[in-house]
């Protein structure tokens, strides 16, 4: 039996990624690696720096300057922008509305994607994102793609920000979500596709529990 599998967690905005990942990274005692919050990181400091998003140049000399630090607490994953605690910031809904801009370009990735298989190296890991299984992670043992429909992943999003104490309407996170799987699936570099060998999950009749489940499910049969 391969105890330390690699798990890739692919999938639009809003389709439960990262919960889902976090609660199969604990029950298996696995690393998880949230790269969109990596992404998010850079778009807050590029946001901060009044940084051209278009310009891929800018923003790629901007990662090469930049530490960003995923590191474990009881209050779950927390996220370090040049040791500062970003957590709660890159949540925000100018960051969530400018990271497709950020994230779309090519020569930013290859280093991003170099920072996350080097975190990913040595297996028991899940990690989630847009190209993690495309791009990130090729050979890794347990591929999934996960979506649901725009209308429910809306409402997540929603209760979500509502939670975190951001004002929102779902008739406006529809649009934004829309716009951004637009965005992420016909970008040139890494868009957002399910690889060929990936397991597509569709969420959107199911509990993060039965979700979480079905994968945990998948990850056993890799690992015998």
């Amino acid at each position: 039996m391969k105890k330390n599998i690699q798990i890739a967690i692919d999938g639009p905005a809003g389709a439960g990624k990262s919960t889902i990942a976090k609660i199969v990274a604990e029950k298996l005692g696995y690393t998880y690696i949230d790269t969109g919050a990596m992404y998010r990181a850079l778009t807050l400091k590029a946001l901060k720096e009044h940084i051209d998003l278009e310009n891929a140049e800018s923003v790629t000399s901007l990662l090469a300057k930049t530490t960003i630090e995923l590191k474990p607490s009881e209050r779950g994953q927390l996220v370090f922008l040049d040791g500062q605690d970003v957590s709660k910031e890159i949540r925000s809904n100018e960051v969530t509305g400018n990271v497709s801009r950020v994230s779309c370009h090519a020569t930013m990735r290859e280093i991003m994607v170099e920072l996350q298989r080097a975190m990913a190296e040595r297996g028991g890991v899940v990690m989630d994102g847009r190209d993690i299984a495309t791009a990130v992670l090729p050979n890794a043992e347990l591929k999934v793609y996960m979506s649901a429909t725009v209308a429910e992943r809306a409402r997540r999003r929603f209760e979500d920000n509502k939670q975190r104490g951001i004002d929102s309407s779902i008739e406006k996170l529809q649009e934004e979500i829309a716009l951004r799987d637009k965005i992420d699936s016909e970008r040139e570099a890494s868009p957002l596709v399910q690889a060929p060998d990936a397991i597509f999950l569709d969420t959107t009749d199911l509990t993060i529990t039965q979700a979480a489940d079905a994968i945990l499910k998948l990850a056993s049969e890799r690992m015998a």
